[in-house]
């Protein structure tokens, strides 16, 4: 939908706001033209319901306004003297029009009492409130987030739960407007779909606290997501921007760089990538010893305690061996006096992104990472590495069509939806994100780029971990980033709780004497 047809929409949402409720508006002694009016309408509502004129916010926010309505329909029946459970039911199942049935039945001759809280009706509104603040946070501030595969290992480990901020990068607003609170794409229990596909609201993204840094750990929509639910393979399908399924992988380039990988290494305008502290890159490497002279088993335990060293596989008599490694871990390898040759192992050969036969996993580029107002010259070189930018991502946002644009090639010609073009220029900022997992990341090397509209949020804490061996307390509380080692704040973060609630209970024991 676009901004003429949801202006239609509102209008016609407020037409039939004041037809299914103008009694109440005069019985409760205001004029009844009021209820028809945008804004002004939910602003008496308030008055008439005497709840908080601010409370009338909440019914324009995209998803928490599906809590906050029936809410507002529930509260207004109270007013009125329509306590009952039977009521409220009717109410909501009815999507309002068992309101409307009263509007012109019952309405006029019903008693006006805006004092009509009791203690079932203060606890009922504490708990929908509690979900909508949640709700809020979730959508605007901080999501919690799974670690679900290795990709990130050892930076992030499978099962840490981290907490995503949305300010650093600025919180989307919902695109998909009926969905469930605080659920992704599918209903934990039940298994299906936990939004409708319409209507979607263009794209629009808060002011944020910094832009999208290289080598930030970022969290965003998988933008070739087609699946019915991760994981799971099944016939491709639309979602929406914001019901793809979350990654998880490390920004190794931003807008404006030319990247390249050449053995492994990650070179960014021509320079050798610098990482952060607690960036842990391993990458899986073919481990030949010399002749008669295989690994034991106990020297692949020994690597695999102290280096944390992964073996992916062996042969029979241990000759040959397939790690996981890490710089430290490749050094220690490489040090063994049995070892007579370490190898990278490149495949993927002739697979990855943009269709260039020699790139695999290990070597790949260079490729230009395309920057909101770049304009390119379209050419045999860059065509298809930037297909699907133009045919899918680059104005997505505006309508959500799954294709805003079709890029075509006719012997030297290049055609965008059936016209003759020489050159393109791009409408947003794209990332190149990987996983420090090297050997084991589906990431842009096989699907491509990410576009700034699919980016969620970046990953600040991890609240708690667990694995086979159970909880990694060694890594509950401690930040994402930082200089250093690893420190928790599970410790203190318990003593100030301890004395918080050891002092509230002393204030409300000197209060009580």
């Amino acid at each position: 939908m676009n901004i003429s047809q949801w202006i239609l929409v509102f209008i016609v949402l407020n037409l039939l706001h004041g037809i299914a409720t103008w009694k109440f508006y005069k019985r409760a002694g205001i004029e009844p033209w009021k209820a028809f009016v945008p804004f002004l309408n939910l602003y008496e509502l308030m008055k008439i319901i005497n709840r908080p004129v601010w409370w009338m916010i909440f019914a324009y926010i995209p998803i928490v306004n599906l809590l906050m309505i029936p809410t507002l329909w529930v509260q207004l029946l109270n007013v009125f003297g329509k306590k009952s459970t039977k009521d409220k039911i009717l109410a909501v199942i009815t999507l309002g029009l068992y309101i409307a049935y009263l509007n012109y039945t019952e309405a006029d001759k019903l008693p006006y009492n805006p004092d009509h809280q009791n203690d079932k009706d203060t606890l009922i509104g504490s708990l929908v409130f509690a979900i909508i603040a949640a709700t809020i946070v979730h959508t605007f501030f901080i999501q919690p987030y799974k670690i679900p595969t290795g990709s990130l290992e050892k930076t992030l480990l499978i099962g840490d739960y981290l907490f995503v901020s949305k300010m650093h990068y600025g919180a989307r607003v919902p695109m998909t407007t009926i969905s469930t609170p605080m659920v992704h794409d599918t209903l934990p229990l039940l298994k299906t779909r936990s939004y409708l596909k319409f209507p979607q609201l263009p794209y629009l993204r808060l002011p944020g606290l910094q832009k999208v840094k290289r080598n930030d750990i970022v969290v965003f929509n998988w933008p070739a997501d087609t699946v019915k639910y991760f994981f799971q393979k099944d016939v491709a399908q639309y979602k929406p921007i914001d019901k793809k399924s979350h990654y998880v992988k490390r920004c190794v380039a931003v807008p404006g760089d030319t990247m390249q990988i050449k053995k492994g290494k990650i070179f960014i305008n021509g320079k050798p990538t610098q990482y952060p502290d607690r960036t842990y890159i391993q990458r899986v490497y073919q481990v030949t010893t010399k002749p008669d002279m295989p690994f034991t088993r106990t020297t692949l335990m020994r690597l695999m305690k102290n280096y944390g060293v992964k073996i992916e596989q062996a042969n029979s008599d241990l000759s040959i061996v397939w790690m996981n490694l890490t710089d430290e871990g490749l050094k220690a390898v490489q040090n063994l006096s049995n070892v007579e040759k370490v190898e990278l192992l490149d495949v993927g050969k002739g697979q990855m992104y943009g269709g260039n036969p020699d790139w695999d996993i290990n070597n790949f580029g260079p490729i230009y990472i395309p920057k909101k107002g770049d304009k390119i010259q379209l050419n045999e070189k860059n065509y298809r590495l930037y297909k699907d930018i133009i045919e899918k991502y680059d104005e997505h946002d505006k309508y959500h069509k799954v294709h805003n644009h079709k890029l075509e090639k006719k012997g030297d010609i290049y055609l965008l939806d059936g016209k003759p073009v020489t050159d393109y220029t791009f409408k947003q900022d794209y990332y190149f994100m990987m996983g420090d997992n090297r050997s084991n990341s589906e990431d842009s090397r096989f699907w491509g780029f990410v576009p700034f509209d699919h980016v969620v949020g970046k990953p600040v804490f991890i609240f708690y971990s667990s694995g086979p061996e159970g909880v990694r307390w060694d890594r509950v509380f401690t930040t994402v980033s930082g200089e250093g080692e690893r420190v928790s704040y599970l410790i203190p973060f318990l003593v100030l709780l301890a004395l918080y609630y050891g002092f509230s209970a002393y204030r409300k024991k000197k209060k009580s004497e």
